[in-house]
């Protein structure tokens, strides 16, 4: 029995679903082959309880569920989880693993991974603080050790600004971006470098005030989206970290760097999210941007690795029967 299993992750192909997924298939040592669902939408509407677009059948050229099969199989999404209970039933010998609530008992899955402000609880069911990712310690330590010139060369502190943007729940209003921007002239004035990334949800104003803080201050730069994606090297390097309250993903990622984080909340919110802040706020150390800051490093907080090896384990134990 080899160590190195076949593994498909399966989603409908949003980046923010996929690279947590990626991130398990490394932490075992595996490149995966990603499977992306298409479903329509009078299929999506009955999703997860209803059956797979019969279009996308395993028969049908460029099927999601095409075979041969593979060893374990990664899911998330609730489009994905009508397409992971068909794949169960084709080959009962494939491990199945689901991140995230299915919020249905027909889900076909092996083992189900939730965060712990979710509610689900029970056998089969993992439990983790924060998202899986890519952010492994080896990457971050190599990084370290032969940082980026320019990077390298901005003064301490260096505050990496993870930026994301409007969401089903959160609203960047005029007021937000003037107060975020306040808060992080303010920081510059007093000696920080500033690392700044944005995310395709972004809004246009708030991504052209970022680019002109960057232009205008000599200690911060600011990824425009072209060129290499220095996301992890701002991670690696950061004193620091100031994130947004719209992403959970992006909030766990920086809890891996044992570095203070610092929470910005635009208008809006959601319970769900502020459990999972005050869940993580038990381990790491998170104030609110700008108005009340956290300090001191702690022990990186990154379950991936214990996420992979009960993924293994589940794998072991259905080939054993």
């Amino acid at each position: 029995m080899t160590d190195r299993p076949s593994v498909w992750i399966l989603t409908d192909g949003k980046a923010g679903d996929e690279l947590p997924l990626t991130g398990i298939a490394e932490a075992l040592g595996v490149t995966p082959e990603l499977r992306h669902v298409h479903t329509r939408k009078a299929f999506a509407l009955l999703m997860p309880w209803g059956s797979i677009d019969w279009r996308e059948r395993p028969s049908q050229p460029g099927s999601p569920l095409a075979p041969p099969f593979p060893d374990i199989c990664l899911a998330t999404g609730r489009r994905a989880v009508a397409y992971l209970r068909h794949l169960k039933h084709l080959s009962p010998g494939t491990c199945t693993v689901l991140f995230k609530d299915p919020r249905t008992r027909r889900h076909g899955a092996d083992l189900v991974i939730v965060q712990a402000h979710d509610r689900l609880r029970g056998p089969g069911v993992m439990v983790v603080t924060t998202a899986p990712n890519r952010l492994s310690a080896q990457r971050l330590d190599a990084i370290r050790a032969e940082p980026p010139a320019d990077l390298a060369a901005l003064p301490p502190p260096r505050l990496a600004v993870l930026i994301g943007g409007d969401s089903r729940h959160h609203h960047f209003s005029a007021g937000d971006i003037d107060r975020l921007m306040a808060g992080l002239g303010e920081r510059v004035a007093t000696g920080a470098s500033l690392m700044i990334t944005a995310s395709r949800r972004t809004p246009p104003a708030l991504a052209a005030a970022l680019a002109t803080l960057a232009e205008e201050k000599a200690r911060v730069v600011f990824w425009n989206g072209e060129g290499a994606n220095p996301f992890l090297a701002y991670m690696a390097l950061a004193d620091e970290l100031i994130v947004t309250a719209d992403s959970t993903n992006m909030i766990g990622e920086a809890a891996t760097t044992g570095r203070p984080i610092q929470i910005f909340h635009p208008s809006g919110g959601h319970p769900k999210i502020e459990r999972f802040i005050a869940l993580l706020s038990q381990e790491a150390s998170i104030g609110r941007f700008p108005d009340a800051p956290a300090a001191g490093n702690y022990p990186p907080i990154n379950a991936t690795a214990e996420i992979a090896a009960a993924v293994l384990a589940a794998w072991r134990g259905i080939r054993k029967d």
